[in-house]
């Protein structure tokens, strides 16, 4: 099988510059674009360049129609309002997109599972091997333990990232939610200020810590009566998202059309929809 062809959506940021680099060093995978936003300062450089490499040949653009017509796939880590231009593209040319973009609304997520009837399209708030597990594990925790255990979800990140809780914390609520049975938007408390009373049974907490250049730390803690369990995943190298898109986007390449998960790609997991 031919190298798939792969082009990284916001190409000139920082994930963007790792996904470029990842893309590079990884076998069976060729860089065949990039696009940016109008008026970037990237528009026109070489996306290699760019990101760090020697020259590819290939020139930033922000124009996705030529370059979606001459590839396999894409890796999208960009903006909401970004993300559902590139996915109504995506799927008119039946392309694999592998979407990190956080910050998504319920009718964003309503949008991409329509485009999803038409392209492979592979979503996660973390690409993450280890963040992934830790879903998982949180899932198989909440449904041991019993209401009497609080649940709280912690993260921090750097001073740069804009929405909040991040997505990770809103997939790891999500587990645990529904390995309780219970809708996640019901029982999620976002934010404590005030007197806001005392704890109510059943609630999901969380918190949200922004500073320096911390990648990512996410802690779900399990509160009960005299003992105390907590799950940790620590990233300190942005480069495990970007090998976590990249390996998602090879998985699903030759896959039906349908909304799939990185609970999929790693045998985690059932698909979340198929086409």
């Amino acid at each position: 099988m031919t190298d798939m062809k792969i082009a990284v959506l916001g190409a000139g940021g920082r994930m963007g510059r790792t996904l470029t680099r990842v893309l590079a060093e990884t076998p069976g995978c060729a860089i065949a674009g990039g696009i940016e936003a109008k008026g970037s300062p990237y528009l026109g450089r070489d996306v290699g360049e760019v990101a760090g490499l020697e020259p590819v040949g290939i020139a930033i653009t922000d124009d996705p129609l030529p370059v979606f017509a001459g590839v396999d796939g894409l890796l999208d880590f960009t903006t909401p309002a970004s993300t559902l231009e590139f996915v109504a593209l995506a799927a008119q040319a039946r392309l694999v997109h592998v979407i990190g973009t956080t910050g998504l609304s319920a009718a964003d997520e309503a949008e991409i599972e329509a485009a999803a009837r038409h392209a492979t399209i592979v979503e996660a708030g973390n690409m993450s091997m280890g963040v992934n597990l830790l879903a998982a594990l949180t899932a198989q925790v909440a449904a041991a333990l019993g209401p009497e255990f609080d649940i709280e979800i912690l993260e921090m990140h750097h001073r740069h990232k804009r929405d909040a809780p991040s997505g990770t914390s809103l997939m790891l609520g999500r587990a645990a939610a529904d390995a309780r049975g219970v809708s996640l938007e019901d029982r999620a408390v976002w934010t404590r200020d005030g007197d806001v009373g005392p704890r109510r049974d059943g609630d999901i907490g969380f918190a949200a810590l922004r500073g320096g250049d911390v990648v990512g730390e996410h802690r779900v803690i399990f509160a009960g009566p005299g003992e105390r369990i907590e799950l940790a995943h620590i990233a300190t190298d942005r480069g495990i998202f970007a090998r976590g898109a990249v390996k998602a986007a090879l998985w699903a390449r030759g896959r039906s059309p349908g909304l799939y998960s990185m609970q999929d790609v790693l045998g985690l997991g059932q698909q979340r929809h198929e086409a």
